[in-house]
């Protein structure tokens, strides 16, 4: 799967100091609420809020993939942010997060959901990308980095 298609250019944000989850997830909100105008972004963060209380959406190893459901969108889309700073959450490891894929999926999503975090979870768990992804600072740069990654197997 194609991760790109889901990620706009403009919604992939480098060093932003948010200091806390909470702001990181206000901030892939907005990001994500450019692509989903009909939908206001205080109910994409409350998506990503409630689906955090049912457990951390951190990965380990500094990555993170809060998603949600949402009522009355068609597609998939994505946000992403690369924070300079890491942040405390509540990672199964202990350590900061900083970098963070948002993902927003219709609400009757079933099996094209998981294959977009199962693909998002592949490309997190190569440390080699990973490394590449914390090495970029500019945003330009970083997006055509996502761009261009490609699974191993085909999804």
């Amino acid at each position: 799967m194609n991760l790109a298609t889901l990620l706009p250019a403009n919604q992939v944000l480098c060093g932003p100091e948010t200091g806390s989850k909470k702001r990181s997830l206000e901030l892939l909100s907005e990001l994500l609420a450019k692509s989903i105008p009909k939908i206001p972004q205080e109910d994409i963060f409350k998506g990503l809020l409630q689906r955090e209380r049912l457990g951390s959406t951190a990965l380990g190893k500094g990555v993170a993939i809060p998603h949600t459901r949402l009522a009355n969108i068609t597609s998939p889309t994505m946000a992403m942010i690369k924070l300079d700073k890491g942040i405390e959450y509540d990672a199964p490891d202990g350590q900061p997060v900083d970098i963070l894929f948002a993902l927003a999926v219709p609400e009757d999503s079933d099996s094209n959901h998981l294959k977009i975090l199962a693909s998002l979870a592949e490309m997190l768990a190569n440390h080699e990308f990973v490394n590449e992804l914390r090495s970029n600072y500019n945003c330009n740069a970083l997006y055509e980095l996502l761009s261009n990654w490609r699974p191993h197997r085909a999804a």
